[in-house]
């Protein structure tokens, strides 16, 4: 019985051990992604976004930026996901049927920029002097292309005609969208200054 609880006793010790030295190794990367985070426009979203992969990212501008791209290629996805189940949805007038599938455009050729975006960062990061600026601004402008992508996407919602819960559903994901999009292109920007 004794060497029953014995060996309870240990493992449970181990596992403690375990998730303090993992939490101890995490929080210096979280730290770095707090301090990157408080230079982008949203800072919140920015940690709430970054903080699950940081022992990814640990203290690598790099990979911050990354993954901070990834992020925003995963929200674009799951909007493109909704505005196609919207498009289907019954009970939608024209004028939002149209809107909706304007916006599901926009948005796909959004997600095109932020996957080309990705492709070249990761070229990037093993080049230096006029190549790596040449590159660099490439993911630059496919990113902050795609931001301007999401931000015109509303536009066929104008007008007081269209007020109502598809236009305020619709308006949520591509402030969700663009808002992680503005924050990886910032902190893409970061990392382009201290590399070059």
């Amino acid at each position: 019985m004794e060497s029953k609880l014995a060996i309870v006793l240990i493992s449970l010790a181990l596992v403690y051990l375990n998730e303090t030295t993992t939490a101890t190794d995490v929080e210096p990367s979280l730290s770095f992604i707090k301090s990157s985070c408080a230079t982008v426009t949203y800072p919140a979203l920015c940690e709430e976004s970054l903080s699950p992969f940081a022992k990814t990212i640990q203290n690598s501008q790099a990979k911050l930026a990354h993954t901070a791209l990834v992020v925003s290629l995963k929200r674009s996805q799951s909007t493109q996901d909704y505005l196609n189940k919207l498009k289907r949805v019954k009970g939608l007038n024209p004028r939002e049927q149209s809107a909706v599938g304007d916006c599901l455009e926009v948005v796909s050729d959004s997600l095109d920029r932020v996957r080309k975006s990705i492709k070249e960062f990761k070229t990037c990061e093993r080049l230096k002097g006029q190549q790596f600026l040449w590159h660099m601004s490439n993911v630059q402008m496919w990113v902050s292309s795609a931001l301007t992508n999401e931000n015109t996407c509303m536009d066929g919602f104008g007008g007081q005609a269209m007020e109502g819960r598809i236009k305020t559903s619709v308006r949520a994901q591509i402030a969700s969208v663009a808002h992680v999009t503005s924050n990886a292109l910032a902190l893409v920007n970061n990392f382009a200054q201290k590399h070059s």
